[in-house]
């Protein structure tokens, strides 16, 4: 099982994320190389980064399941104000490069929303876009996020990224699937193999390269994306434990991004992801999670 969780940057980068990442008992991160919500970058250091790949290699962590996350200030599906849209070109080619500095392959991005444009004018900004990022000299993969449908978002379902596939002129490009996002477009998590076999017929299953496990807040085809912690939403712990264990995923990275946990015993909120790897892992859920997560952050 190839198992993490969303982990800070932090002040010493990559080494800061590994470290965390094993504190939780996970073989494999996601990280942002900077703040999700804007464009601030410090230079890779070098030294951390060395010491991040000894400290992988000392806990058998693979830097090939490693996964980068694109910040959220990118659109590509919007060009209503151009300079804007190659702003997000141009930062995201250069997310690309640092990632290939850190020895990371895949990088999840969301699509965008095409915001006032139609949703077929969208499509067609995404594809211009990506043309003008993916060269065949690029060591790291993007990876297209399935989204929930939230407001103008494009990526909610298998037909709209399949479009943008093969609008590509360079077809080096993957796609990570998103639990919660999943049940909030439409999709019932309880039939994740028919799902499985409809993406496998449109797109190919062999483009999965990711896998974000997160339970809902909301309702089927609710539209919102609001993450749960795992068994915990309206998915479920049984449906959840099948998409991490389905064998035709196996070889790929599963990522949480499941929300932390407040308590008013605490300064400030926990993160989950030790306890429910460990859940995960056993194969089974803890009803106790926020009680378990006050006794261990004490």
């Amino acid at each position: 099982m190839i198992i993490g969780s969303h982990v800070s940057f932090g002040k010493e980068q990559i080494y800061n994320a590994t470290k965390e990442a094993i504190s939780y008992g996970a073989n494999t991160f996601m990280i942002y190389t900077g703040a999700p919500q804007n464009t601030v970058r410090s230079e890779i250091n070098i030294e951390y980064l060395n010491k991040a790949k000894e400290l992988m290699k000392e806990n058998n962590i693979d830097i090939n399941n490693v996964i980068a996350h694109a910040p959220y200030i990118i659109n590509l599906a919007n060009k209503s104000k151009i300079e804007s849209w190659y702003f997000s070109i141009n930062f995201l080619k250069k997310e690309i490069k640092r990632c290939e500095v850190l020895g990371i392959k895949y990088i999840v991005l969301h699509p965008g929303s095409h915001v006032s444009h139609t949703k077929e004018e969208g499509i067609q900004n995404i594809i211009d876009a990506l043309n003008l990022v993916i060269s065949d000299n690029d060591k790291c993969m993007i990876l297209l996020e399935t989204m929930a449908g939230k407001g103008s978002e494009v990526g909610s379902n298998i037909l709209e990224l399949k479009e943008i596939i093969e609008g590509l002129k360079i077809k080096n490009i993957g796609i990570c699937l998103d639990t919660c996002h999943l049940n909030d477009s439409g999709i019932d998590i309880a039939n994740f193999d028919n799902y499985l076999e409809e993406f496998d017929k449109i797109i190919g299953i062999d483009k999965i390269k990711c896998v974000h496990v997160n339970d809902s807040k909301n309702a089927i085809s609710s539209h919102k994306d609001r993450h749960e912690n795992i068994g915990y939403g309206t998915i479920g712990f049984t449906n959840l434990i099948n998409v991490i264990n389905n064998p035709k995923l196996k070889d790929i990275p599963k990522i949480l991004e499941t929300p932390y946990v407040s308590s008013k015993d605490k300064d400030k909120d926990m993160p989950p992801y030790k306890l429910e790897i460990e859940m995960i892992r056993n194969n089974k859920f803890n009803p106790n999670l926020k009680e378990d997560l006050i006794k261990l952050y004490k």
